[in-house]
């Protein structure tokens, strides 16, 4: 905050502004106006002469503030490329386009000599941090408890050596199951599996039952290591059932009654603790067995929105090449550090958290695991302190509401816009920083939720709001990072360049990948037009579906492209943004196709909409939405229209639904819908979709099948009173 001085002056605090004042104090003001009056005086020499020792030392004064002014204002990021150029084409590769940042036009395979698996990564990680500390992990209210590298090297080795007592081989034929939230003990059960050449399969805590069997079944899975003894529960009781007759160890972290034991010996399984197998290991320790760079290090079954789930085979050389990617291009910006701390909550069954969290271990910085609740999150980051957060636009769009909700008057929304607009100015100039007179009156607060030294944020996994991007890069000063993406390229393909803070794409090609596009005919995208399906190819792309030659050959072709299903635009500037969905399109009754995803991405720009799902119907001839309002936002979104209730009321009020519809069709309309692209109905419902009641996927994506089944009355209703 600001006060005023004796002398009028705005006197901002720190060490900065005592360095100003100290000097401004010295100076006096008439002698410097008189200074400044130099026409009237006859020559240099007289007008010298005349000059006091006061206004000497003024004039001084000021020259040293000018030149403090000089080497300390903020000056913006010097970008790695040419932003108006971010990517070419490759040369007879039929329109395939290359990152411009790198040496060599060859695609980038791994960063570091000694780090090309997921071991070497780790081992350059404790070499690097001199044994410093590695996971952490707290208890309510109470500091981060820290794991040094050294002491996650050896309960890896000791882990993976009781492995090879219990029947398991050092050999990528040999898969074991993670059953477990994020903590320490998933990152030690993963690489005791890297020390001998093992695969990891991860089994997602919210599959649901069905999906864990067939995991378990798929991949051939005989240990299974988990967090808590419920999930050895449900694991035994698909082995009571005899459908999952191959398990035989359960591995549990977490302590369990002998009850558990007894009912695992009844149908055959053996049950033990982690930490009883580590000192099996430590008695009978093996040397590791490390893998080569092509060697399978990760299944990584994704749900995807129908079916069984898909066991994506990733290499070591995968994934190291895909965090090299992202390396390559934040080199010369934002290059990751020993002192950097990584928060930890979103899941490591999926591969973005993964990557991200590589990238750490391989320069020797800390990862600091979430206590298990997402609701303590921010608690957890002002204990942690983190440098890196990895985030999901769901969430940056919660801390957006979250900031406007509170500015509850005409007044204070002016004043948290004016001072935006302020600083998206400077973030559009290039300059990103935290100590601006707009942080101190209006962001630190925001900034301190997060635990005050976050310096690079990444999102990715979904759609982001430009609006809720370029806001947040302002209010939360720091740099913030889009990436693009699936499981079958490891985690990303394109990344924000360094310096390029404009919004509504996805960056350019990273260094490890080319990317073109393919024409869609039936959606009348076309390549001539620089518009189609996005394929990728390079050495992060995965090597095909776990015992599923069909899908496989449906995701790559002969060349070895993968076809991501969805659809891009190649913008002026060589960056790519995401315009449509090839697989989640229909056709209304007149023959127009619609993209609902698109149309939901535009609609959840309203402030009071938390969700949406737009549906449509081939029979029909208009769109209908079933809309999940804010709890939050809401209440005083509608007292500003004179609507008042609480959340659960105003959910049934039929004014206020239509006061949602009009803002929807409004973005609709600013955002380019055809009509027939705007929903005519809309369902409000009180509910969040969640993974828990099965209307969303594990990477928060809507299951569109059991969102339609789950409100087939309520479309209905909304079809019968609209026509």
């Amino acid at each position: 905050m600001a006060c005023l001085g004796h002398s009028g002056i705005l006197k901002p605090r720190g060490a900065r502004s005592e360095f100003f004042l100290s000097l401004l104090e010295k100076m006096q003001t008439q002698e410097i106006l008189r200074m400044l009056r130099l026409p009237e005086l006859g020559d240099l020499g007289q007008f010298f002469r005349s000059l006091s020792a006061t206004t000497l030392v003024s004039m001084g004064a000021l020259a040293a503030i000018l030149a403090y002014w000089f080497t300390h204002r903020p000056k913006a990021l010097q970008p790695p490329c040419n932003l108006l150029m971010q990517s070419e084409e490759v040369e007879d590769s039929g329109g395939a386009r290359r990152s411009v940042i790198g040496d060599s036009p060859q695609l980038l395979s791994h960063y570091y000599d000694d780090a090309r698996t997921m071991y070497e990564v780790f081992r350059r990680g404790l070499r690097i941090s001199g044994n410093g500390p590695c996971l952490g992990f707290r208890n309510p209210k109470q500091p981060y408890q820290w794991l040094s590298y050294q002491e996650v090297a050896d309960r890896a080795e000791f882990l993976g050596s009781g492995l090879l007592q219990h029947n398991c081989k050092p050999c990528t034929d040999q898969f074991i199951g993670v059953f477990a939230q994020n903590r320490p003990e998933w990152i030690i059960a993963e690489l005791a599996c890297y020390t001998y050449s093992m695969v990891v399969v991860p089994l997602y805590d919210t599959l649901g039952p069905g999906a864990v069997r067939y995991i378990i079944n798929t991949a051939d899975i005989s240990t299974v290591v988990v967090d808590k003894p419920q999930k050895a529960v449900v694991l035994l009781e698909h082995v009571e059932r005899k459908e999952t007759p191959g398990l035989k160890l359960i591995i549990l972290m977490e302590p369990f009654e002998e009850a558990l034991k007894d009912r695992g010996q009844e149908c055959g399984v053996v049950i033990k603790s982690m930490q009883d197998v580590e000192d099996c290991g430590q008695q009978n320790h093996c040397d590791p067995v490390p893998p080569k760079p092509s060697d399978l290090s990760i299944v990584c079954f994704t749900s995807g929105t129908t079916g069984n789930p898909k066991g994506a085979m990733l290499t070591h050389g995968n994934v190291v090449a895909d965090f090299s990617g992202f390396l390559k291009v934040t080199e010369k910006v934002i290059f990751p550090r020993q002192d950097d701390v990584l928060i930890s909550f979103l899941p490591l069954a999926h591969m973005f958290e993964r990557v991200i969290q590589s990238v750490v271990y391989c320069h020797g910085g800390r990862v600091g695991f979430f206590q298990g609740d997402i609701r303590l999150l921010s608690d957890d980051m002002k204990a942690l302190g983190p440098t890196i957060f990895p985030v999901v636009p769901r969430l940056l769009n919660r801390m957006y509401d979250k900031i406007f909700s509170q500015a509850d008057t005409p007044l204070k929304r002016w004043l948290l816009e004016f001072a935006a607009k302020r600083k998206q100015a400077e973030v559009r100039s290039g300059i990103i920083r935290n100590d601006s007179i707009w942080d101190e009156l209006f962001f630190n607060k925001v900034q301190a939720s997060l635990g005050g030294c976050v310096r690079m944020i990444v999102t990715g996994a979904a759609p982001a709001s430009p609006t809720v991007l370029g806001f947040l890069r302002a209010a939360l000063g720091c740099q913030v990072y889009e990436g693009y993406g699936q499981t079958e390229c490891t985690a990303g393909c394109t990344f924000t360049t360094p310096g390029d803070w404009t919004s509504g794409h996805v960056g350019a090609p990273l260094p490890c990948n080319h990317i073109k596009l393919v024409d869609v005919e039936e959606l009348n995208y076309w390549t001539s037009k620089g518009e189609g399906e996005i394929c990728v190819r390079g050495p992060n792309v995965f090597k095909g579906y776990l015992k599923d030659p069909e899908r496989t050959k449906e995701a790559l072709d002969e060349d070895s492209w993968l076809h991501t299903g969805d659809i891009g635009k190649w913008l002026p500037a060589g960056t790519l943004k995401i315009i449509d969905r090839k697989k989640h399109i229909f056709k209304l009754a007149q023959g127009e196709y619609v993209a609902p995803e698109m149309i939901e991405n535009i609609y959840i720009r309203s402030e009071p909409v938390a969700q949406v799902y737009v549906h449509g119907d081939s029979l029909k001839a208009f769109l209908v939405g079933i809309v999940v309002p804010d709890p939050e936002v809401m209440p005083s979104w509608a007292r500003k229209r004179g609507i008042e209730g609480t959340y659960a009321e105003l959910c049934t009020n039929k004014e206020l639904k239509k006061a949602i519809l009009e803002d929807m069709v409004r973005l609709g309309k600013e955002g380019g819908l055809h009509s027939f692209e705007q929903v005519k109905a809309i369902h409000i419902h009180s509910d969040m979709f969640s993974v828990q009641n099965g209307l969303l996927t594990p990477t928060l994506k809507a299951k569109r099948p059991e969102l339609r089944e789950y409100f087939k009355k309520q479309i209905e209703e909304l079809y019968s009173t609209s026509m």
